[in-house]
């Protein structure tokens, strides 16, 4: 790794130049930020089934009495499970549990600002559970499996769509080349009675919910992915010595 060597003082002056950048990307960033605030709304029409901790439960009890719901879409279905997935049989995918990491702790937080952040799946919730204990996490986690909750938010693809080798993700119709099986995120709000589906973000909208990733981003060698991608990813627990 190569990086040019100054004094302090034309240290200090790039540092400011690439600090009125910073400034305008947060000020974008703000304003991106109030417009996907303000995006419209869509009645939820379908009375999904999960199961949990308590067993089967609605999509209103997953809000567990606050008014916004922040659903995180798990890869984890073990009758896909494959040498080609990056889920197993027995844990979810390792880039999700990655991303689950993240953002486990702060879920405490974000219950005291009226947020219920589950992490959802298509595997059964007795295996969901089984790899929330080894993991140690407190956010809560719930099988999609008895609905079409998954398919219908367009993370989960039907055995047509894999024989046809396309499905829609990510508000586009692509070859599916990641298994039955894809990341994401749903957010809901419950107001007046109803359900809404208020926003779901895909593949790199997801970086934002990362803040492992916001800590690579300002040391020098980056995320360091250049030829591997997020395949460096360990689960927690399986990082070599």
């Amino acid at each position: 790794m190569h990086h040019q060597v100054v004094s302090h003082e034309e240290w200090v002056a790039a540092r400011k130049k690439h600090l009125a950048e910073e400034k305008e990307f947060t000020r974008q960033r703000d304003r991106l930020s109030q417009a996907r605030r303000d995006l419209p709304w869509e009645v939820v029409e379908t009375d999904y089934v999960f199961e949990g901790e308590g067993g089967r439960a609605t999509l209103t009890d997953l809000f567990d009495g606050r008014g916004q719901l922040v659903i995180y879409h798990a890869m984890f279905n073990p009758d896909t499970a494959g040498p080609n997935t990056t889920w197993t049989k027995e844990a979810p995918c390792f880039v999700c549990s990655y991303w689950m990491d993240n953002f486990d702790r702060v879920v405490v937080h974000l219950n005291h600002r009226d947020v219920t952040m589950a992490a959802v799946a298509r595997a059964p919730y007795s295996k969901f559970a089984a790899y929330k204990k080894r993991m140690g996490w407190g956010l809560p986690v719930y099988s999609s499996a008895p609905s079409d909750f998954n398919f219908d938010y367009h993370v989960s693809f039907t055995p047509e769509q894999l024989a046809a080798g396309q499905a829609e993700y990510n508000y586009r119709v692509d070859p599916i080349s990641i298994g039955s099986e894809a990341p994401g995120l749903s957010v809901f709000a419950r107001e007046d009675g109803k359900i809404y589906h208020t926003y779901s973000a895909y593949a790199r909208g997801l970086d934002m919910l990362n803040v492992a990733y916001h800590y690579l981003d300002i040391v020098p060698k980056g995320r360091d992915e250049a030829g591997v991608g997020a395949m460096w990813i360990h689960r927690r627990d399986e990082y070599p010595d």
